[in-house]
This record gives C-alpha cells, sequence and structure tokens, in this order.
C-alpha cells in the first residue's frame, strides 16, 4: 500500500533514509530509540533529553501523539510523512533550520505543531501545505524576521500562533489573510516599531493579542479598531511613552489590559475611561509617582488591579479607587518607595477580598483605610514596620483571622530594637506601648486630649487679645467701687451751699470726740434745709 502512494524517486529517498537511519540511530526493543517511551495502547511516543540528530523512521506508523524535546534534530525531511496519523508533534528546543515546502503534506489529522525555540529563519505560503485541520502553531524562539504576504493562507482552522520572541520587524499586510478562525495572536518579543494595524484586518474573531517587548513609544490612534471581538490586550514592555484617547478605540469588548513595564509618567485615567467593561489592569513598572482620587474612573467593572514594581510610586492618596467599587482583588508590591497610603485610599470596596501590599517602604497603617476584617487574603510582609502601639489594630486584625484560619502571611516587626524579627500578631498591647488595650477606647482619649488642648489654647488667645478690658473691668469693680458708692451717697445727703451754711466753725469743733461729731452729724441728718456736701469739700 505504501508502495503504490510513493513515487519511484520517493521509494529510493524513503529507503535512503532508512539505511541512514539504521546506521545513525540505535534502536531498543520494539524500535523504540533509547531514551524514549512507546505506548502503542495510547500510540504515543515521548522521547527525552538525547542525541537524536534525525527524525525516527521506525516507530509505529499509526503513533498519534510524538515528542521529542531537547535532542539535535537539524532538518524535517521526507521521514516525517510515515506518520500521517499524528495529531501532535513537539519537536522544540532542537536545531531546526530547515523546513522545506510541503513537509506536512501528509499530516492532514495534526492539530498542534510545536517547533518553538529552534533555528528556523524564515517561513512562506507552502511551508505549512498539507496542516488543514492544524488549531496550534508555536513558532516561539526561532529567527523570523518578516512575515510575507499570505504565509498563512492554508492554514483556515488555525485558533493560537505564537510567533513571539522572534526578530520580526515586518509584516506584510496581507501576511494574516486567510486566518478568519484565530483567536491568539503572540507578536511579543521582536523588533516592531509601530502596531502593524493593517494586517489585523481578517483577524475578526480574534480574542487576545500579545504586543509586549517591541519598541512603539506610541500607539497611533485606531490601531486596534478592527479587532472588535478583543478581550485580552498585552502591551507590557513595549516602550510606551503615552497613549491617547483614540489608542483603544473599537475596544469595546475588552476585559484584560496590561500597560506594566512601560515608561507612563501619569495615571492614563481619561484614556482608560472609554474601556467601561474592563475586568483587569496592570499598571506596574511605569514613572507616575502617585496614584491619585479616581484614578480609575469610568472603570467600574474593574476587578482585578496589579500595581507593582513601580519605583517613583511614594503614594496612594483617598480615594484612589473610590469608583471602582467591584474591586475583588489589590495588588500593590514591590514598591521601593511607597510611603504613604492616606486614609480613604481603600475605602468604599464591599467585595476586596485580596489585599496584597507586600514589599513597599510603609512602616506603619491606618485603620481608616479599609474594613480590613472582610478581607480573606492579607499580606503585608517585607514592610519596614513599626511596632508600636498605632499598629495595635493591625494585630487584633491578624489575631482574628488567624482564629478564623483565613489566608495571611506574618507581619514582621522592622523597630523598635527590642522588637525587631518578631510576629507582631504575637506581640501584646503592653509590648506594644499601649496602656488602653481597645483601639476605641484610645481613639476616644485621644480626642477628648486634642480637643482640650484646642480649648485651652483658644481661652489663652482670648485673653491675650482682651487683657486690657478684662484689666480695666477688674479695677473699675473692686478698685474704685466704695468710693464711687460714698460720693453717691453724700451727694444725696447735702448740696454745695447747704454744707456751707450748717457746718459748725471748724475751730469750735476743734478738740471735739469724733462720736460726737459723728452723732451730731447723724441727728442733723434730715433736718428741714439741709443740703448735700459736695463730694469736692470733703
Amino acid at each position: 500500500m505504501l508502495r503504490n502512494m510513493l513515487s519511484q524517486p520517493a521509494q529510493l529517498g524513503l529507503i535512503t533514509v532508512l539505511l541512514i537511519g539504521a546506521l545513525v540511530v540505535p534502536f531498543g526493543k520494539a524500535g523504540c530509540p533509547p531514551r524514549c517511551q512507546c505506548d502503542d495502547d495510547t500510540l504515543e511516543v515521548v522521547c527525552g533529553e538525547g542525541l537524536l540528530d534525525v527524525l525516527p523512521i521506525v516507530l509505529n506508523p499509526s503513533v498519534q501523539r510524538l515528542t521529542i524535546r531537547n535532542n539535535k534534530i537539524r532538518a524535517l525531511d521526507s521521514s516525517i510523512q510515515f506518520y500521517s496519523e499524528l495529531t501532535f508533534l513537539d519537536l522544540s528546543y532542537n536545531h531546526v533550520f530547515n523546513m522545506p515546502p510541503r513537509t506536512f503534506f501528509y499530516q492532514k489529522k495534526l492539530t498542534e505543531l510545536h517547533l518553538n525555540h529552534n533555528k528556523v529563519g524564515s517561513i512562506s505560503n507552502k511551508t505549512f501545505t498539507g496542516l488543514e485541520s492544524l488549531a496550534i502553531l508555536n513558532l516561539r524562539g526561532n529567527f523570523l524576521d518578516e512575515l510575507t504576504d499570505g504565509v498563512f493562507l492554508e492554514l483556515k482552522k488555525l485558533e493560537e500562533l505564537n510567533l513571539g520572541q522572534n526578530r520580526i520587524g515586518k509584516i506584510d499586510s496581507k501576511a494574516f489573510d486567510g486566518l478568519v478562525n484565530l483567536k491568539v495572536l503572540y507578536l511579543d518579543d521582536n523588533t516592531l516599531s509601530a502596531v502593524p494595524s493593517a494586517a489585523f484586518g481578517p483577524l475578526v474573531v480574534l480574542a487576545e493579542l500579545y504586543l509586549g517587548i517591541n519598541s512603539f513609544s506610541t500607539i497611533s490612534k485606531d490601531a486596534f479598531v478592527n479587532l472588535e471581538k478583543l478581550s485580552r490586550l498585552d502591551l507590557r514592555g513595549a516602550a510606551l511613552v503615552n497613549i491617547t484617547r483614540e489608542t483603544f478605540n473599537g475596544l469595546d469588548a475588552l476585559r484584560v489590559l496590561d500597560l506594566s513595564d512601560n515608561r507612563l509618567s501619569r495615571i492614563p485615567t481619561p484614556e482608560l475611561n472609554p474601556l467601561t467593561r474592563l475586568e483587569e489592569l496592570s499598571l506596574g513598572q511605569n514613572d507616575f509617582d502617585s496614584i491619585p482620587m479616581g484614578a480609575f474612573g469610568g472603570m467600574v467593572n474593574l476587578r482585578k488591579i496589579d500595581i507593582s514594581g513601580s519605583l517613583k510610586l511614594n503614594r496612594i492618596e483617598s480615594g484612589a479607587f473610590s469608583v471602582n467599587a467591584n474591586l475583588e482583588e489589590i495588588v500593590i508590591a514591590s514598591n521601593k518607595a511607597l510611603t504613604e497610603i492616606q486614609d480613604g485610599a481603600l475605602s468604599g470596596l464591599p467585595h476586596l477580598k485580596r489585599l496584597v501590599l507586600k514589599d513597599n517602604a510603609l512602616t506603619t497603617l491606618s485603620d481608616g483605610l479599609f474594613t480590613w476584617t472582610e478581607i480573606i487574603d492579607l499580606d503585608l510582609s517585607e514592610n519596614p514596620i513599626v511596632c508600636d502601639c498605632r499598629i495595635l489594630w493591625l494585630r487584633n486584625v491578624l489575631v482574628n483571622k488567624s482564629n478564623n484560619s483565613q489566608n495571611q502571611t506574618p507581619v514582621i516587626c522592622a523597630s523598635p530594637d527590642r522588637l525587631r524579627e518578631q510576629n507582631l500578631q504575637t506581640l501584646s498591647p503592653e509590648l506594644l506601648g499601649c496602656s488602653h488595650a481597645d483601639p476605641q477606647q484610645q481613639a476616644i482619649i485621644g480626642a477628648i486630649l486634642v480637643a482640650a488642648a484646642a480649648f485651652v489654647t483658644t481661652l489663652a488667645l482670648v485673653i491675650y487679645k482682651c487683657r486690657r478690658r478684662i484689666r480695666e473691668a477688674v479695677k473699675g469693680r473692686w478698685g474704685n467701687s466704695a468710693i464711687g458708692r460714698k460720693e453717691r451717697e453724700y451727694q444725696k445727703t447735702f448740696s454745695e451751699d447747704e454744707y456751707m451754711g450748717r457746718l459748725p466753725n471748724p475751730s469750735a469743733m476743734v478738740g471735739v470726740h469724733t462720736t460726737t461729731l459723728n452723732n451730731y452729724q447723724i441727728n442733723n441728718h434730715h433736718s428741714h434745709g439741709i443740703r448735700h456736701i459736695p463730694v469736692t469739700e470733703l
């Protein structure tokens, strides 16, 4: 049967290959090469690391899954045609550099082809002829430098194409023609200087696009407008300095966006606003220094955010996530300059279950940040936490979570020296320097002390400003009141003229006893015609 299938030249080639294979490759029992496992029941052959430099030709011709990784196979020749039943072929981490046209002509049933991490330098529109059932093609880690017109035209059923980690700098506008079923495309880690927007036209059902580790600096308007079904876009490490409001036009279905490891100097709030369906966002390793209030406005469906490894980030402001009430997971880790998380920065997040603040520069945390009891997974490790009474609330939270068997990572004290390297959860309130163990009581006492200090200060200022009026009022009330009253009494008793007429001769009064004089004045006080004695004559 096989003889009928092959032409005479092919038969001669087959005989040659058989002879070469027999001489070069020593076979074990049942035709299974050394370091290989051959299972005729499952029709699977797996070869571990070895010295195979050609594809074995004496395997069971009905084999369906063939894996030969980490060997020294350099070329794919006519020997592969004997395995027409293959559905899975993995030749990754070999030295394959040459794949002649129609190499896979007889692999009509092949659905997965892994040629990643070889030395393939070029492919053409004839390379994949015959792979009419192929769904996954992995060419990652090769030496490809361009994609020509219609290079994948034969792969009508292809759903995943991995071209990452090559040297691709040029993509023809018709390179992806025929890939009407492609759902996942990797173009990351290449030398692209612009998003190949013109080539995306045929990719009408593309769901995931990986473009990171290229050199874009910026992305033009409507770069993704043809990708209406795109749900994941990876732009990490793409050297982006800025993006515009039109960058993400057409991405109404986008759910996941990775902008980490770029050069963004601020949170691109207005540029991200149109992405109302976004659920996951990664923004770490950028150049912004703060996360301001309402930084992620518009993204009301955001459920996970990761901001890790930003060397300049030092502050998270109050209300930073105020419009993202559906957040379930926040990861803010390894930001070496992050020292401040303001009160209310994490408030208003009723669904938050996982919070990772690991490996930052936080020395303390305020009890007003969040309703911590709602969090299931809390990681505050590797921060230089100062273990004093301000952190008692956190110690109580950790104790409660431990009692409830919830996930948590120990918080280790960095200072003071007497508590260094100790687990915060194990410390008593007294060791933390707290005279009142109840945080609410501490808060009340603190509020009272602050109010009292404010009252005393205000009173002192009032007294200081009104000191002159107070002095005059006190002097008038206590220093001159008696004299003033006596003056009024004398004025009521005598008039000025009557006093002069009624007063006895002063010389006659000499020697008169004081009591007698007083009696005289009293007895004549109500006599008719008596005048008042003016104060000026006393």
